[in-house]
């Protein structure tokens, strides 16, 4: 299944907090890079930010990585982002497209991407704000733009056309990559490929999905679900 995932036209990025499966993760073949955000940081019960960040930067030396800022003042998130990009080469800085305020982040962007920090503008949902991200960023440094297609779809409205629109957005800036993030299920990565995303970013749980049943024959997946239900009844000692 490895060399099928290889295969898949987008990078597969993992995106979790669990440091033993980053580490098994940065390893796979399959995946790229790799994501985390403070609310995955903290559901994994952490609560030393950089110490859990070197650690896994011992890990993960070459393949992209990005950790948040997590100040809601742009001052300290500019001191916490260049900090960040101080860590390794390898790291991106994610900044969220506002602050809780709604104010936007694009003045701060602009900035960091000027000094050469590799950011990864993330919590976007709109076109506009897609638009704005990509008249700060500068064309001679990577930066990723995660659209949250996932929360997006969970609204009720198709991601595709946003995505679809977003990429055409960035085709002036070379090394920018619009990434396909909060993915729900296995198909988001197969649309995220569809609409030529340069990344999806995929939580560990639907990464064992993905690797056991991506692409997998719907006529023996439907035996194993009988099977299942029959196992299931068995086990438990139904009767009538």
């Amino acid at each position: 299944m490895s060399l099928h995932l290889v295969d898949i036209p987008v990078k597969i990025f993992a995106d979790g907090a669990d440091l033993k499966g980053i580490a098994e993760l940065y390893r796979k073949p399959y995946i790229h890079g790799l994501t985390t955000n403070p609310t995955l940081m903290r559901k994994a019960g952490l609560s030393d930010y950089e110490s859990f960040a070197r650690a896994v930067l011992k890990e993960v030396k070459s393949k992209p990585i990005s950790f948040e800022v997590f100040s809601d003042d742009f001052p300290e998130m500019r001191r916490q982002a260049l900090k960040i990009h101080n860590w390794q080469d390898n790291v991106y800085v994610k900044v969220p497209i506002t602050n809780t305020r709604g104010e936007s982040s694009v003045h701060l962007i602009e900035q960091l991407a000027g000094a050469g920090v590799k950011v990864n503008v993330t919590a976007l949902l709109t076109c506009p704000q897609v638009e704005a991200v990509a008249a700060a960023l500068d064309p001679n440094v990577p930066a990723v733009v995660s659209v949250f297609a996932g929360r997006i779809a969970d609204t009720g409205v198709d991601p595709m056309p946003i995505m679809k629109e977003s990429l055409q957005i960035l085709r002036g800036l070379p090394k920018a990559e619009l990434l396909w993030a909060s993915v729900r299920e296995v198909l988001n990565v197969f649309q995220a490929a569809a609409c030529r995303c340069h990344i999806v970013t995929v939580p560990h749980d639907i990464l064992k999905k993905l690797i056991d049943l991506g692409g997998k024959d719907l006529d023996e997946l439907s035996l194993d679900t009988v099977r299942m239900f029959y196992e299931d009844a068995h086990a438990a000692g139904f009767k009538f």
